[in-house]
């Protein structure tokens, strides 16, 4: 690559940072402004090819940067990226505070932490977005830009960045082992698995839109679809008889607490 001083670098050229890389692309970031920091040659290699993009295994001069990676590297990767002269940095790297990176950065660099989820890869995320008190809003306005381009992005304040890892990013992996459990009991009721699994997705995809689009709350659209002693009734009452909203409950709270962790 060329010594190029780059628009935007994204440190981490993993699955959450391709699809953030694709879908600035699409959204109209020249593909020579970009320089994706990895350290696998043959992603290096593949993301060249398929995107047009500078790569490069080391940490290079850029304007603004993306921390994709491990959230044991993200400071490091932070300071690195000072010393490079980023006057802007969005980490995604889990339960990594925004203290911690700014501590990283220094005082004068801009310095907002985030977590998207996995439907980003299809420009479907859901982003939760924090910074530090003080942070411009054209610093902000930047992230939140940036992030857009695979999905929607809420700002929140950063004592709610666990719960909301918990809830939109680890969501998918929740929603994933419903629809892996729900495919299983059909194929064992007998259902053919060539038959199961197209209308599982489909029904994933089409419950999905209907609530991202309807004006009603989810209770509303469950009660629609729910006759008194019909056949989503009897199934729904297992759920409740069984604890169902407790195991969630909990699954939410044990999820929010591995977040904390993972920052100390």
């Amino acid at each position: 690559m060329t010594e190029q001083r780059a628009i935007l670098s994204i440190v981490g050229g993993g699955n959450m940072g391709s699809a953030l890389l694709e879908g600035l692309i699409a959204g109209g970031l020249a593909p020579d402004d970009i320089v994706v920091v990895e350290v696998d040659a043959e992603k290096r290699q593949s993301l060249a090819a398929r995107l047009g993009v500078r790569t490069s295994a080391t940490i290079v001069p850029c304007e603004g940067a993306v921390i994709a990676v491990k959230p044991q590297a993200a400071t490091a990767v932070c300071a690195e990226l000072a010393a490079q002269g980023a006057e802007r940095i969005v980490s995604i790297a889990a339960g990594v505070t925004v203290r911690q990176l700014q501590d990283a950065a220094g005082p004068s660099v801009a310095v907002i932490r985030a977590m998207p989820n996995t439907p980003a890869l299809v420009g479907q995320g859901a982003t939760s977005l924090c910074a530090a008190d003080g942070t411009k809003t054209a610093d902000i306005e930047w992230a939140t830009r940036t992030l857009s381009a695979v999905g929607l992005v809420m700002q929140i304040s950063e004592d709610l960045m666990d719960v909301a890892t918990a809830v939109a990013g680890s969501g998918p992996g929740y929603l994933f082992l419903f629809a892996e459990a729900l495919l299983e009991a059909a194929v064992e009721e007998g259902l053919p698995r060539e038959v199961a699994e197209p209308l599982i997705r489909q029904l994933f995809k089409g419950s999905g839109e209907l609530l991202a689009s309807s004006p009603d709350t989810a209770a509303t659209l469950k009660d629609k679809v729910t006759s008194p002693n019909g056949v989503t009734f009897a199934g729904l009452q297992v759920f409740e008889n069984q604890g169902f909203r407790d195991t969630v409950r909990a699954v939410v709270r044990r999820a929010a607490e591995r977040n904390r962790e993972m920052g100390q």
